[in-house]
């Protein structure tokens, strides 16, 4: 699957100030979340990640396929844009699906989601055994949702994402949720991307026009597959 998409990056738009105060969804209508989906479903930004939610339930998730990793060759790709409004997506249309910042290097989605800052992330989890699961998880932003943000960046982001810890959880997400979506770090940067891919099992490259060279992106793909991530696709934004 290809898309050329005319999706535009919000990872370089301000994120939301997080609070230590949980929203009152009865009251503000509408989930904090930083979403085309939420904030702008009419336009046709929402509608390039419908078709996106369209090719993935028919080719992935009717499949089996219970994971995705969003991956990119370079920073500014898009890929917390498209793992979250995806996420947001496939929350609509009634499939339980879990967004999990697993970029620990530069973690977005705890903010873009207005997640309290007292919340633990997935950071916090992988480096201390005392902390639960479910203190990690929120379900309380939409029906179908929970988001696992990034937690405190820490120094060994790369061996945390290694350990039995992390493929406990990605073990457990996969059995309550029909579909687990990672945002991960560019590949450039770190390896840590290919290591989330690898536990998933299955990627999509995301790459961005005037951003990322047509090079880094053959050599991502050569490297997801070669650590054995099948890749189910690839979109260009900006396009």
């Amino acid at each position: 699957m290809s898309m050329k998409s005319a999706l535009q990056e919000m990872e370089q738009e301000a994120a939301p100030v997080r609070t230590e105060q949980r929203y009152d969804l009865a009251a503000v209508g509408t989930p904090p979340i930083e979403s085309v989906m939420i904030n702008a479903p009419h336009s046709v930004e929402a509608e390039a990640i419908r078709a996106l939610r369209t090719r993935l339930t028919a080719q992935h998730l009717r499949e089996g396929r219970r994971s995705l990793a969003v991956c990119g060759a370079s920073a500014e790709s898009g890929c917390t844009y498209v793992a979250l409004n995806l996420a947001v997506a496939m929350a609509q249309a009634g499939i339980r699906t879990a967004l999990v910042d697993a970029n620990l290097r530069d973690p977005m989605i705890a903010d873009l989601c207005g997640l309290p800052l007292s919340m633990a992330g997935l950071s916090n989890y992988l480096a201390d055994d005392s902390v639960p699961m479910a203190e990690i998880v929120d379900t309380d932003l939409m029906p179908n949702l929970a988001v696992i943000g990034g937690g405190e960046t820490p120094d060994n982001p790369q061996e945390l994402l290694s350990g039995p810890r992390f493929r406990g959880l990605v073990d457990q997400l996969l059995r309550e949720y029909d579909l687990t979506i990672f945002d991960t770090a560019p590949a450039k940067i770190c390896s840590d991307g290919l290591r989330v891919a690898t536990m998933a099992g299955f990627s999509l490259i995301v790459s961005r026009k005037h951003k990322s060279y047509v090079e880094d992106v053959k050599v991502l793909s050569k490297q997801l597959r070669a650590d054995r991530s099948v890749v189910v696709g690839s979109i260009l934004n900006d396009f």
